[in-house]
């Protein structure tokens, strides 16, 4: 049986400080289940801050990278997969990830709970955003989750992995 890949979406550059203090208590709770952690892979704002809360508890990590090299590249990323397609990877990061958990919110991270709807993913919000869980909500009520810690999501996420 292979691992569950459990992504974490969320802004760069826009983080803000509770953001990124979930992001990375769920990357650090990712790993304490023996879970490999995928993030968009750079050294900012969530992505950064959950591979980071992984290492902290020795997890593994996967990065999926928008351009052709390694630029920018988080310190805390095991693999960094290049892909040259720019925000289209984040069609990548979503159909890789068995559930994805949208940490904070951002245009970016906003495509990414879309696609993952569109291919019938599991999207677990862990924001504080009425609008965006009144919105994702009304477009997948089954597949949105809405939680208030990073405990909460870890807790659905493994009720989601082990049903499957």
């Amino acid at each position: 049986m292979t691992k569950p890949i459990i992504g974490i979406m969320g802004p760069g550059a826009n983080a803000t400080e509770p953001d990124l203090e979930n992001a990375y208590q769920l990357g650090k709770l990712i790993a304490e289940q023996g879970w490999i952690l995928l993030t968009g892979g750079r050294k900012a704002g969530v992505m950064n801050a959950a591979s980071q809360g992984a290492k902290s508890a020795n997890g593994f990590t996967l990065g999926i990278l928008p351009g052709e090299d390694k630029t920018g590249l988080s310190d805390a990323i095991d693999i960094a997969i290049l892909t040259g397609i720019g925000s289209a990877r984040n069609n990548i990061n979503v159909l890789t990830s068995d559930v994805v958990i949208a940490c904070g919110m951002g245009s970016g991270t906003a495509s990414e709970i879309a696609l993952a709807l569109k291919a019938e993913k599991t999207v677990i919000l862990l924001n504080d955003s009425r609008e965006s869980h009144q919105f994702f909500s009304s477009l997948s009520p089954r597949r949105v989750m809405i939680v208030q810690s990073p405990e909460e999501a870890i807790s659905r996420v493994r009720e989601i992995v082990s049903t499957r």
